[in-house]
């Protein structure tokens, strides 16, 4: 019976460097992708300024015409955002094209220089080249762009909320770094969770492509339809960590979504005794309470999308076991 791909254990970070070294349309990406995650905080912060001035300017003066040179700011803002993200998006769809597609030439070199090694299976080796290295999109197309996003977007807005209010920031600069580390604790598990279940896919590829491969033998002694059973255990295995793997995922998005909660709701009633006690005008005020949550978003959403980059990063590092393993 066919055995699964074995993945390697190590723990590379949430960039695998082999992904560079192997594509340089990731580091290209990489470069383009701080320039356009530096443009959106920019931004984002030119949003909330024109949103706080006016709404600050509307309490002092209880008319609205200052909306009349607001909503153009605005529209010009989100419609700089739109641009920008399908931009990410694109970058992010030809970073992964480039990569999978030399990914799969190495992984087939490799499997050609020793034709007769035993490992990977010709199912696994199926497998990894349709499925498994296709899960990429999700590690280019979200988890990379968002881990860049958690970069540059905190940094930026964190200096722009620290010329504002420096309790403010002191207060996002405290809790802010519980994020990545609550985020670690749960993508371990997610890691372990993840290579589980490819380990058993892989093993169900094998499985079936043994039954088709020795049908005809099985039909004449007699034992096709007692091989039923086995594949059926193999598909409930798959189905159970397939399932396993949803609820970590869940649960984690239910972790990082009340942390960001409750320290944005830390900032913001922080700031208000603050403007009770006529500390911070309503303009600093509002400025602050529109950049909290953005300072947090990009971070929680890295946990969010790191469990659409799991599979991808999985059969990503198969294939570098094979790759690696005909260099050696």
């Amino acid at each position: 019976m066919s055995t699964a791909i074995g993945i390697g254990a190590s723990r590379r970070g949430p960039l695998d460097p082999r992904l560079l070294r192997r594509g340089r349309a990731t580091l290209g990406y990489l470069i383009a992708g701080v320039a356009v995650g530096s443009a959106t905080a920019v931004l984002t912060i030119v949003q909330a300024w024109a949103l706080s001035s006016a709404l600050g300017e509307i309490f002092e003066t209880h008319a609205l015409g200052v909306l009349d040179g607001v909503v153009p700011v605005l529209v010009a803002v989100f419609a700089g955002k739109a641009v920008l993200a399908w931009l990410n998006q694109w970058l992010a769809q030809r970073a992964s094209a480039a990569v999978k597609s030399r990914l799969r030439r190495d992984v087939l070199a490799a499997r050609l220089a020793d034709p007769v090694r035993p490992e990977p299976s010709t199912a696994s080796l199926v497998t990894l080249l349709t499925q498994g290295l296709d899960a990429l999109d999700g590690y280019y197309s979200k988890y990379l762009p968002q881990l860049v996003l958690a970069v540059t977007v905190p940094l930026i807005i964190g200096i722009a909320i620290l010329t504002a209010d420096f309790t403010s920031a002191f207060i996002v600069a405290a809790t802010l770094p519980l994020i990545p580390i609550f985020m670690a604790l749960v993508g371990w598990t997610t890691q372990a969770r993840t290579r589980k279940r490819w380990r058993v896919q892989t093993r169900l590829a094998g499985h079936f492509a043994d039954l088709v491969a020795g049908l005809p033998t099985l039909q004449v002694f007699g034992r096709a339809r007692a091989q039923a059973e086995g594949l059926r255990r193999s598909e409930s295995a798959h189905r159970r960590e397939t399932l396993g793997t949803l609820r970590v995922s869940f649960l984690s998005a239910l972790i990082l979504e009340l942390l960001a909660s409750l320290s944005v709701a830390i900032v913001a009633v922080a700031i208000g005794f603050r403007v009770v006690f006529h500390e911070v005008d309503l303009t600093t005020a509002f400025f602050v309470l529109i950049l909290a949550p953005e300072v947090y978003l990009p971070v929680r959403q890295v946990g969010v999308h790191y469990h659409d980059a799991a599979d991808g990063m999985a059969a990503a590092e198969s294939a570098f076991a094979i790759i690696e393993g005909a260099e050696n």
